[in-house]
């Protein structure tokens, strides 16, 4: 499963939470390691101290991001701003994943802005969103690099009904846009979902009710043969390929449920940050 990745983008990107609520992360090297030097988080967003979990780095500092509310709710604009000081180093992922409930005709918006400066490393790893029947969101991304910044994103979504009686989700609207070290744009890529075209020859998923991406930015992964045969033993697809622009690598993903989605999606995102911080990366237990 593979597909361009496109390169255009319009005059101006709306990827912000203005008028919504927004929580804010800035990170610095401060005593040889990463700490999390200043944090403005509203609520629903709560956010755990920082640990320092990987013995092959031991500067670079994961946070736990929380959401006390239960999840994403009708009309709700929840955006994260992460700005990684020079040199900085975070893992920052959720405490699951976040259902969305019915919007009941007033799309949601999650949105997050991620600023690296040079020599840094951010991966941003939140658990898929799980759409229920009748949710409505729009998933944005942006990514400014520096120089010999690198990033690793993950995304991904799956639809579930408590009920069991298939009733399905409004539609996911996405959009990631990367800009490089001298401001220009690298990549823009944006897709659209409808649930009620899922399991119908219209569905863009074909067969499958699970969809992800983790990209590794600023930065190519090498030998992926290893990683696909991984993921095709989990009865997903994938599709990997470099990206436009001298961006870094994407990696698609396919999935029958949300379940195989975020095994998929870990071990994609095991291996970028493998290749982008040089050591294997420890357990993030949830």
């Amino acid at each position: 499963m593979s597909r361009p990745w496109p390169t255009t983008c319009a005059a101006q990107s709306c990827l912000t939470a203005e008028g919504g609520i927004e929580a804010t992360l800035a990170f610095a090297v401060a005593g040889g390691r990463t700490s999390l030097l200043r944090q403005h988080v509203p609520y629903p967003f709560h956010v755990t101290q920082p640990f320092h979990l990987d013995p092959g780095r031991p500067d670079l500092a994961t946070l736990y991001l929380q959401s006390a509310s239960g999840g994403v709710y009708s009309g709700e604009r929840l955006g994260l701003t992460a700005t990684m000081g020079e040199g900085a180093a975070a893992f920052i992922t959720t405490q699951s994943a976040t259902v969305v409930h019915d919007c009941r005709g007033r799309p949601a918006e999650v949105s997050a802005r991620l600023s690296l400066a040079r020599g840094s490393l951010l991966a941003y790893a939140p658990d898929p969103l799980v759409l229920f029947p009748g949710a409505a969101v729009r998933a944005t991304l942006d990514v400014t690099l520096g120089p010999g910044a690198v990033a690793v994103c993950q995304d991904g979504f799956a639809c579930h009904d408590p009920g069991g009686r298939g009733a399905p989700f409004d539609r996911i609207q996405t959009e990631t846009v990367v800009h490089g070290p001298d401001g220009a744009l690298r990549i823009t890529d944006r897709g659209l979902v409808a649930g009620a075209t899922l399991g119908t020859t219209a569905s863009p998923l074909g067969p499958y009710r699970a969809a992800g991406s983790v990209l590794l930015l600023g930065q190519l992964l090498g030998d992926s043969k290893a990683l696909q045969i991984r993921i095709d033993l989990l009865g997903c697809v994938s599709g990997i390929s470099a990206l436009p622009n001298g961006a870094g690598t994407g990696i698609r993903l396919l999935a029958p449920d949300g379940g195989r989605l975020s095994l998929a999606l870990a071990l994609a995102t095991e291996a970028c940050f493998r290749t982008a911080s040089g050591v294997d990366p420890a357990p993030r237990r949830k």
